[in-house]
């Protein structure tokens, strides 16, 4: 049995069902900006595209240079932008020379906010340009990374810079770990290094400087937070390492404000878990109970009661140790500190 044509009224409602598609329109670019660059700018681009120039030329231009890279006014943004691109490679290979060539000159312009922006934007160029910063870093880690806008650069740098720039740079890393994460902002780079550290191997370096010292970090009131960033990543190998290195410490970190935060996250995986109410369960009844009623301890104790709670079927043992260990000291656990750890004792069977 053949099957009938289709009818023109047919073939009409398919193509109304069916409508061409038109091509989307061209994507609007717009045009380049006009910037009205500066008498000094414009003879600065000058100096940065000649080979030489004298003593005198050479001071002007860094004057100018760092002008150009911390000013705000004349549309200072605007200006850098402009020279950027009005320059050619070998052009921005001697601007960055010149950023580079003197420590206290490089520093000076990377601890000015627009100066650690606009040199953030110089890094990944070109390899030439990101060789002179690398010697830069070098020279000066320690005093860029305890910097609060000088840090950036460093840490875009570890965005950017190749697998061999980055591993040169582990041995300053782990030579200055304790001081980074001691300092108020050298914490902070060393947390923003890590995270932006996508490579395992590169990453392994600045997790390795954080476990050989998790213990004076743990005591630290910036250190502290190093660590504890480190157990955000929930990278189960280094938890484990931490709370290893930190085995017999755990009840004495437990009483301190900042080494509470440190058990209190290393409560939140199994593994390390294990390792802290272990610790919990050898120490005294007494000291056990002052823990609980302590300012930061009973955080840490009734975060224990929850978890092996909540893993009763693995940990039971663990959670009706701790169970056993405060149960007679009920009366003694009524105060403001410890009042959620007597509520949870009451609440079992």
């Amino acid at each position: 049995m053949t099957t009938p044509p289709r009818s023109a009224d047919a073939r009409a409602s398919v193509e109304q069902e069916s409508p061409v598609v038109p091509p989307p329109p061209p994507r609007f670019i717009p045009p380049r900006r006009f910037v009205n660059l500066t008498e000094e700018n414009r003879s600065l681009i000058n100096s940065l595209r000649s080979a030489t120039s004298t003593l005198q030329e050479t001071d002007t231009c860094m004057r100018s240079l760092r002008n150009l890279m911390t000013s705000e006014e004349d549309g200072g943004a605007a200006q850098f932008r402009e020279v950027i691109l009005e320059l050619d490679a070998a052009g921005l290979r001697r601007m960055a020379w010149f950023l580079t060539s003197h420590s206290g000159y490089f520093l000076t312009i990377a601890r000015n906010k627009n100066g650690s922006y606009r040199l953030q934007k110089l890094l990944g160029k070109s390899n030439d340009v990101d060789t002179l910063f690398f010697a830069a870093f070098f020279r000066s880690f320690l005093d860029i990374m305890t910097d609060k806008e000088a840090s950036f650069v460093v840490v875009q740098g570890l965005r950017v810079f190749s697998n061999v720039m980055k591993e040169a740079l582990f041995p300053h890393i782990i030579e200055h770990a304790v001081d980074l994460a001691c300092d108020q902002h050298g914490c902070v780079a060393l947390n923003r290094s890590i995270t932006v550290l996508d490579d395992p191997y590169c990453r392994t370096f600045f997790l390795y400087a954080v476990v050989v010292n998790a213990l004076p970090f743990s005591y630290h009131a910036y250190g502290n937070f190093v660590v504890q960033h480190v157990l955000d990543l929930n990278d189960l190998q280094c938890t484990r390492n931490i709370a290893v290195n930190l085995r017999g410490h755990c009840v004495e970190l437990s009483f301190e404000r900042y080494g509470s935060y440190i058990m209190e996250k290393l409560l939140d995986t199994k593994e390390s878990m294990v390792v802290v109410v272990e610790e919990l369960l050898k120490c005294e009844g007494d000291r056990l109970v002052r823990l609980a009623r302590g300012t930061y301890g009973n955080f840490v104790v009734y975060k224990a009661l929850r978890v092996t709670q909540a893993e009763i079927v693995t940990c039971g043992d663990l959670f009706w140790g701790l169970v056993n260990k405060l149960k007679p000291f009920r009366d003694l656990l009524g105060a403001s500190y410890s009042y959620t750890i007597a509520t949870l004792l009451d609440s079992i069977d």
